[in-house]
């Protein structure tokens, strides 16, 4: 259901070669209000181990001149960043990796990239919201044509239990014609007939009771319009 949705705790991970880099960036970000969880790897653990979720990426200084590193993050779904302040380096960034947000050190980089970052961090929050949103209603249009499908056929599966009920009570009324054997298998047969019978009752119950309520739920607006009018 919608409204049962998990806590969102989003995670960020750092690449970075420069221990210093990964350690500012969290320092600083962990001076907001909302501060997500943090990785921070080398390249050469990075490479190693792509299957590292998270919900954002922040490259270090000097890894938009390692192809192989903007081609491995440019195969992911995640926002990224990449922080330096070598041209040639963000040039090339920009050609591998046309998703990246670039951004230049200068001063200040940190509040601009916590921001950029927290801005990336609520639209991924979006998309998951809007993904689990699509799938609740999916499931409820799959539970809907269920439902109305039981409706139309609940009549077509009355009169087929009523001829079981009624086969098997002509059945049992003759005593001698069947052995105990066979009566006992009637007999179950029978009581879950009923019991078939009393769910399909249970479900008209069901519908008549929602459309009731449906009906009253429209006509609150127009009381309480009438009532505003007249007071």
């Amino acid at each position: 259901m919608i409204g049962a949705l998990t806590l969102y705790e989003p995670t960020v991970l750092i690449i970075a070669d420069d221990p210093e880099f990964s350690r500012a960036v969290i320092a600083r970000w962990q001076t907001e209000r909302t501060v997500p969880t943090f990785t921070a790897l080398g390249t050469d653990v990075w490479t190693r181990k792509t299957n590292a979720a998270c919900d954002l990426v922040v490259l270090g200084p000097g890894i938009g001149l390692k192809n192989g590193t903007l081609s491995l993050v440019e195969s992911t779904p995640w926002p990224a960043i990449y922080v330096d302040d070598d041209s040639r380096s963000l040039a090339n960034a920009r050609e591998k990796a046309p998703r990246l947000m670039v951004l230049r050190l200068h001063e200040g980089w940190l509040d601009t990239l916590v921001l950029l970052g927290a801005e990336a961090l609520r639209r991924m929050e979006a998309l998951r919201r809007a993904q689990t949103a699509e799938e609740a209603s999916a499931k409820s249009h799959r539970e809907a044509v269920l439902g109305r499908y039981m409706l139309e056929m609940r009549h077509s599966l009355n009169n087929a239990l009523t001829s079981v009920l009624g086969n098997s009570e002509l059945l049992l009324l003759e005593p001698g014609a069947l052995s105990s054997g066979v009566r006992e298998q009637l007999d179950t047969i029978r009581n879950m007939a009923v019991r078939m019978h009393e769910i399909l009752q249970r479900f008209s119950s069901l519908d008549s009771e929602m459309k009731i309520a449906e009906t009253q739920s429209q006509r609150a607006p127009d009381e309480n319009a009438r009532i505003a009018a007249a007071s």
